[in-house]
C-alpha cells in the first residue's frame, strides 16, 4: 500500500466495502475516523502495525483495558482488509489488552416506573404540543413491544395497521424485517397519537408516524434528552451500571417482565424464550438471554424453586 494514500481514505475504501455485504458499521466509522486522523497526524505510519494500534488504544478519552480492547477489536476488521492490500500488515492480537466487552447491568423500570414516565411526559413543553404526545408515545411503544428505538423512529404511517393490530419492521439490524403483533390497549394509544398529529397536520409533511412539533421526523437526540429530563425531574438515580437513564433499558424492561410473565403464568420459559427472541428481532435465542437481569421478582422465584428443589419436592 502506497504511503502516499491518507489513513482516511483507506478507512473510507473500508468502510464502503463492508457497507456493500450489508454493514451499517455506523460505531466503527467513528472509532475508525479517529484511528485515521490520529495515524495521518503521525505522517510516518506507513502501514498498520499492533504498536500503532496499541498506541492510539491508549489514547481512548476512557483510560481502562476495556476500553482499549474495544478499540482493537474495532481496528482488527480493519487490519484484516488493509492486509489484503499490504503484507506488511499486522493484525493485533484479539486478547491484547483482555476481555473486550463486559455486561453492564440496565435500569430495569419498574411497573410503577413506567405508569410514572408516562403520566410525567405529559407534562412536557409545549403544551398541547407534539412533543409530550410524541415522546410518551414512542415511551410506551418501547416498553410494551420491546422495539428498538431506531426501530420505532423509522415506522412510516403504512408501517402501523390499527386495524389488524400489526406494525411491520422493515429495516431492522442486520436488514432483517419483521412483523410485530400490537396489544389492543398499544393499538388504541397509537390511534389517538395519530388522531392528534392528523390535526395538528393535515398536510403531511413527512411519511414517518412519529414526529415533532414542525411536522418532521423525530429523532434519538430527542427522544433521549426528553427521557432524561422527565428522569431528573421525577428525581429518579438509575439502578445498574450506566450513569444515565438510556431508551434501550425499555428494551431490557420488556424482555424482563415477560420473562416473568411467564414464570406467573406457568408457561414453559424455555420454549417462550424462542417465540420472545423471535417477536424483538434477535437472529439468535442467545441474544434474548443477554438481556436477562435479576429484578427482585425473578430471584423470589429461583430462590422458591431452589428451595423445593433442596427439599426434593417436584419442580
Amino acid at each position: 500500500m502506497s504511503a502516499a494514500v491518507s489513513w482516511i481514505s483507506r478507512v473510507e475504501a473500508y468502510l464502503a466495502y463492508r457497507r456493500r455485504h450489508g454493514f451499517a458499521l455506523s460505531i466503527d466509522e467513528t472509532q475508525l475516523i479517529s484511528f485515521a486522523r490520529f495515524a495521518d497526524g503521525l505522517g510516518t505510519a506507513e502501514y498498520l502495525s499492533v504498536a500503532l494500534a496499541i498506541e492510539w488504544a491508549q489514547r481512548s478519552r476512557r483510560p481502562s483495558p476495556l476500553s482499549w480492547g474495544r478499540r482493537i477489536e474495532v481496528l482488527r476488521g480493519f487490519a484484516r482488509y488493509c492486509l489484503q492490500l499490504d503484507p506488511r500488515t499486522e493484525i493485533p492480537p484479539q486478547s491484547l489488552f483482555g476481555p473486550a466487552h463486559r455486561r453492564l447491568v440496565p435500569h430495569i423500570y419498574s411497573e410503577a416506573e413506567l405508569i410514572a414516565l408516562l403520566e410525567a411526559a405529559k407534562g412536557l413543553p409545549p403544551p398541547g404540543g407534539m412533543r409530550p404526545a410524541t415522546s410518551r408515545c414512542v415511551f410506551g411503544l418501547l416498553a410494551s413491544c420491546g422495539l428498538r428505538i431506531s426501530e420505532a423512529l423509522a415506522l412510516s404511517r403504512s408501517d402501523i395497521d390499527l386495524d389488524t393490530g400489526v406494525l411491520h419492521v422493515r429495516e431492522a439490524k442486520f436488514h432483517q424485517q419483521r412483523l410485530v403483533p400490537l396489544h389492543p390497549s398499544v393499538c388504541e394509544a397509537l390511534r389517538a397519537y395519530a388522531s392528534l398529529r392528523e390535526a395538528h397536520f393535515p398536510r403531511p409533511l413527512c411519511d414517518r408516524f412519529f414526529v415533532r412539533d414542525d411536522g418532521h421526523a423525530v429523532n434519538q437526540a430527542a427522544i433521549r434528552y426528553a427521557l432524561q429530563t422527565l428522569c431528573r425531574q421525577l428525581g429518579w438515580q438509575p439502578r445498574g451500571d450506566y450513569p444515565h437513564h438510556r431508551l434501550h433499558d425499555l428494551r431490557h424492561t420488556f424482555v424482563v417482565r415477560a420473562t416473568l410473565r411467564f414464570y406467573q403464568q406457568g408457561i414453559d420459559v424455555d420454549r417462550a424464550v424462542l417465540a420472545l427472541s423471535t417477536y424483538i428481532g434477535h437472529a439468535k435465542v442467545s441474544d434474548t438471554y443477554w438481556y436477562f437481569t435479576g429484578i427482585p421478582e425473578l430471584m423470589a422465584i429461583a430462590a422458591e424453586r431452589f428451595e423445593r428443589y433442596a427439599e426434593g419436592a417436584p419442580q
